[in-house]
């Protein structure tokens, strides 16, 4: 989850669609759900409304009168984005009243036009960057699935559109926020501590938390922890980009407007463990071609 950065300037929040990409067809389908960007400003709009239902009216976050009023979680990061937005073909109304899932991707070199990534104003996501001067980023956040979807089903679609995406776009690195809930760190003690123990970025990938923003994520001995407890204790999202091969930043940091405690996901893509690059490979070629 994420939260607005006012150095970027809004642009009609949810009025006009995001970057043009050419991906324009179909990203992905499995049974009646299908997975494609956001086409029109309608789809944009109903995704900023399926957001609001899970991260308002599910989690409680907090955010600005305009939001409660609309119903609509928007900020000015909606213009400069795309959108992945998973549809339910079987349900009896409008496409764009369909739209049960949704992802918000933010290219390198948009986010370098628009003022930079979301993420800076809780990691050193910049610091990072510039030290791959040489690859193409990608920072992935905003992800929210409607209660009644959350099935791998859905995620692994999903990711077939983000294969797809990430294969037309030729993109070396995926970053982005991921949460916890609530704001205290200590609740997710075991959770957080085998992150930072065993599933941390290093060396050149290794990034912190903004200095006035860092929480220690170390808050218990290793050989304290039970590994499976741990995982099973694991948010859905956090546990799928440990699946596929992420390492995570050092430090989380306290999220108020959202309730929630985030943590920095790092995921080079020659990282991603093998089977997924043959599970979902054959799918990102046929529908990025």
């Amino acid at each position: 989850m994420e939260k607005d950065l006012p150095s970027v300037a809004a642009r009609g929040l949810g009025a006009v669609p995001g970057p043009q990409t050419g991906l324009d067809g179909i990203l992905g389908r499995i049974g009646k759900l299908e997975v494609r960007l956001a086409r029109d400003a309608s789809e944009i709009a109903a995704a900023q409304a399926v957001r609001y239902r899970v991260f308002y009216d599910e989690l409680g976050a907090r955010g600005q009168v305009s939001q409660h009023l609309e119903q609509r979680d928007s900020d000015s990061f909606d213009a400069v984005c795309d959108h992945l937005l998973v549809f339910d073909t079987a349900l009896p109304m409008p496409e764009h009243k369909r739209i049960v899932g949704t992802y918000r991707l933010l290219r390198q070199e948009i986010a370098n036009t628009a003022g930079g990534f979301y993420s800076t104003d809780e990691f050193e996501l910049d610091t990072l960057v510039a030290r791959h001067a040489d690859r193409r980023f990608l920072e992935l956040g905003r992800s929210c699935v409607l209660p009644e979807y959350r099935s791998k089903r859905t995620v692994e679609l999903l990711w077939q559109g983000i294969w797809a995406y990430i294969h037309h776009h030729r993109v070396d690195v995926m970053t982005g926020c991921a949460s916890f809930p609530g704001t205290v760190p200590a609740a997710h003690a075991r959770a957080l501590s085998y992150l930072a123990h065993n599933c941390g970025a290093e060396g050149e990938w290794k990034v912190r938390a903004v200095a006035e923003r860092y929480q220690n994520m170390d808050l218990m001995p290793n050989e304290a922890i039970d590994s499976r407890t741990a995982l099973a204790e694991m948010p859905p999202l956090i546990k799928g980009y440990m699946r596929v091969g992420a390492r995570f930043g050092d430090g989380c940091v306290i999220d108020d407007d959202f309730c929630t405690t985030d943590v920095l996901v790092v995921l080079p893509v020659e990282w991603i463990a093998g089977r997924y690059v043959s599970y979902y490979g054959g799918d990102s070629q046929r529908f990025a071609a």
